[in-house]
């Protein structure tokens, strides 16, 4: 997916930094659906953001920091400015959205236990608002707009599965970049090299242990064996970018 092309897009009815703002949020929550990260804040700002573009669509303006559940329960639905597809439609999938977000240990620990299938209703439903929004760029061409919606529409590959306690890589990658995404997929906590090696179980120990050497001394890596490994924030960055890359080319 390009996201300037699609921050663009969306600038023909938002505010510019809006428009890239949204693409972003939406682009994080694309990608912790892809490799089932829970407890993240990417559906809640994604929502956030989305209500401060109806803000901006029916005044011109909008807050530093809305009320979010506020502006979605109460006063969305008298902006009769907005078209019926977002006012009514897109907003109260939002606010469905934002109480996954606070009630199913998406982005709090609580009792609920995490729940992948609750971020895969988040990401859907943030794909079907996005694609809405795209529908009323007064500015785009129909085709341009509807290549775009296309591709939001096109499911999500889940890159990482999680099958007995075991969390395995699903990517046409190299040794490097599974071990990023994999430790990815737990970050910040560590993640013992027996657990990585089970994970990795088609690849060769010594090979999968060397990229580990090398990650470490890259300082893409912290950690040894005894202790296990977890991603420093230079290779949290790396891994966001080897993700990104393989769903550009999904």
């Amino acid at each position: 997916m390009d996201e300037a092309r699609l921050a663009k897009a969306l600038s023909a009815v938002l505010d510019p930094a809006l428009a890239a703002e949204l693409t972003a949020d939406f682009i994080k929550l694309r990608r912790d659906a892809s490799t089932a990260t829970l407890e993240r804040a990417s559906p809640g700002k994604f929502v956030e953001t989305f209500v401060q573009c109806l803000q901006f669509m029916a005044n011109g303006t909008f807050e530093a920091k809305p009320s979010v559940d506020d502006y979605l329960s109460k006063k969305i639905e008298s902006e009769a400015v907005l078209p019926e597809g977002l006012r009514i439609c897109a907003s109260r999938l939002a606010r469905t959205i934002y109480t996954l977000r606070n009630k199913r240990n998406i982005a709090h620990k609580n009792p609920v236990d995490p729940n992948t299938f609750d971020l895969a209703l988040a990401h859907a439903s943030a794909a079907w608002i996005m694609a809405e929004l795209l529908r009323n760029a007064t500015g785009v061409p129909m085709q341009e707009a509807g290549v775009l919606i296309a591709r939001l529409q096109v499911p999500v590959g889940t890159l990482v599965e999680e099958i007995d306690g075991l969390r395995l890589v699903h990517a046409d990658t190299s040794i490097r970049g599974e071990i990023l995404i994999l430790l990815h997929s737990h970050y910040p906590e560590r993640v013992a090299v027996a657990d990585i090696l089970k994970t990795m179980s088609a690849r060769n120990d010594g090979s999968v242990k060397n990229r580990l050497s090398e990650l470490r001394t890259e300082k893409l890596l912290h950690g040894d064996g005894k202790t296990g490994y977890r991603l420093t924030q230079v290779g949290h960055a790396a891994a966001v970018t080897e993700i990104a890359n393989l769903l550009k080319a999904a």
